[in-house]
């Protein structure tokens, strides 16, 4: 006769039970999205069951959507939002697509200030969670190296930033699917300086760039600085729109492209590669220049990278740009770029600019990648993010109106939440202030009127204060459904015309 643990009939009945058993846990709340349920080791001494019994009831759990199984971390429970079927930029038709001057106004300005305001809840920046980063061995490193070359440390350093950094950088290249010598390298401060210079190089004022929609705002500001015209292409969960950015470019002069094909700010979307492909060889017909900026590309949650649009660049007309702000440290401001056939263009206008970047946080950079474990760090910041991101958005599940949707990113720590047709996600933002919470609303990351209904959200931070302001904005959008508020007009974002 055969008991329980032993295969047969009543092993079936049992890896049934021990699934049923798990999968109420997670409905009635004691297991929450994104965090880990027991290991198969652990759950078999627990409800003593072989491990193949829950094997199998892992195996069904993750069948109905409950579970997910993560490479070499275990099983954690599944977020039961869906993802937007169709963010509102891939409504967009392609006659609608015209270059546009860009003048940011005082509003948006308004916002950008405020959502980086330090005594706000975070959860309307990019920033990442500083309790994440190891603060203290960088610091070491920091003393050690400027001891180590007392001299370098404090003159100026070569342009093109210390080689020691810039093999190190080169030698990570192949992780995101390029061949790379530190001369190809320029270390710049920041990814948003390697970005402007990257638009530096290759346009002119009155030049147009595509871009995707919804759009990085500090892209938006970098434009207006530059006196370029921008266009906007339709984006949704892969991307943009290749056949829209197709027509586009047949009919416009586009001077160059920028895209965030890695886990975009702020859709948190991510291109398949064989799209990054497409995209790197539509626009190699044009000779146009094609700007990426990879700075959450190291966050994935999967077992490996995703290669960059760079890796697809047979012309050198991809300026990869990438920085440590998002992994290690962002007040470091240690990013570089990678300028392709650019790279003398690119190299007089960090001179002219800046001279160079500061040598002790290129130095203890340079050790931390050498010596500090930035692979293990990676792992340990990846699970933690994929985590918390997962915890965010089964709290918007809970707390926000019925129909609300959210992205369901691979990597990075950025959500784009969508309430239902209807609502004004500036009108959210405005009362979340009162509170004492910052968001991005939708309208910030366009220069028209899309994304009313839109904003963006930071989960790279989780704690019960995040919790409760969660709870506090679904409040309030719940208030916004049943007693609308009302607001002057107010325009964000203008044209100019010409």
């Amino acid at each position: 006769m055969k008991t329980n643990g032993q295969n047969g009939a009543g092993e079936l009945l049992r890896y049934e039970e021990v699934a049923a058993k798990i999968g109420g846990m997670i409905k009635n709340g004691t297991y929450r999205a994104g965090e880990r349920v027991p290991s198969i080791r652990a759950l078999s001494r627990q409800m003593r069951v072989s491990a193949n019994t829950v094997m199998e009831s892992y195996a069904r759990l993750e069948n109905l959507g409950m579970i997910e199984a993560r490479p070499q971390s275990g099983y954690y429970v599944c977020s039961r939002l869906a993802e937007p079927a169709g963010l509102p930029a891939s409504r967009e038709r392609e006659t609608d697509i015209a270059p546009n001057p860009v003048t940011i106004g005082d509003v948006a300005l308004e916002v950008m200030r405020n959502i980086a305001n330090p005594s706000l809840v975070p959860l309307g920046g990019g920033i990442p969670n500083c309790d994440l980063l190891p603060v203290d061995k960088l610091n070491r490193m920091l003393s050690s190296e400027a001891r180590r070359f007392s001299l370098q440390s404090i003159a100026y350093p070569p342009h093109q930033g210390h080689k020691l950094l810039r093999t190190q950088i080169a030698r990570r290249s192949l992780d995101s699917g390029c061949t790379l010598s530190s001369e190809d390298i320029i270390i710049t401060s920041g990814c948003v300086e390697a970005v402007n210079l990257a638009l530096q190089a290759v346009c002119r004022p009155g030049d147009t760039v595509a871009i995707g929609s919804p759009v990085y705002p500090t892209f938006l500001k970098s434009i207006q600085w530059m006196g370029l015209k921008v266009l906007e292409i339709p984006s949704n969960g892969k991307g943009m729109n290749l056949e829209v950015l197709d027509y586009a470019i047949r009919h416009n002069r586009v001077s160059a492209c920028i895209t965030i094909a890695n886990f975009n700010n702020p859709l948190g979307s991510l291109m398949p590669e064989d799209k990054k492909r497409d995209l790197v060889a539509l626009l190699a017909k044009q000779e146009i220049p094609l700007i990426e900026d990879d700075v959450y590309g190291d966050l994935a949650y999967g077992p490996s990278r995703p290669p960059s649009t760079k890796a697809f660049d047979e012309n050198g007309l991809v300026l990869y740009c990438s920085s440590f702000s998002k992994t290690l440290a962002p007040g470091y401001r240690v990013g570089w770029i990678v300028p392709g056939r650019f790279k003398e263009k690119v190299a007089q206008l960090k001179v002219l600019l800046n001279i160079a970047t500061a040598s002790p946080t290129q130095l203890a950079i340079a050790e931390f990648l050498t010596n500090g474990g930035y692979d293990y760090h990676l792992r340990k910041i990846r699970r933690v993010y994929a985590r918390q991101t997962a915890l965010v958005r089964d709290t918007v599940v809970r707390f926000f109106p019925a129909g609300t949707r959210v992205s369901r990113p691979e990597g990075g720590y950025i959500l784009w939440v969508e309430l239902p047709e209807g609502f004004d996600a500036f009108k959210l933002y405005e009362a979340a202030l009162r509170e004492g919470i910052g968001i991005a609303p939708g309208t910030i990351f366009t220069l028209g009127d899309r994304y009313k209904n839109c904003f963006r959200l930071n989960a790279a931070l989780w704690s019960e204060r995040i919790e409760q302001a969660l709870e506090i904005l679904g409040g309030l959008a719940e208030e916004m459904k049943q007693y609308p508020i009302e607001r002057p007009e107010k325009t964000l974002v203008s044209y100019v015309t010409y």
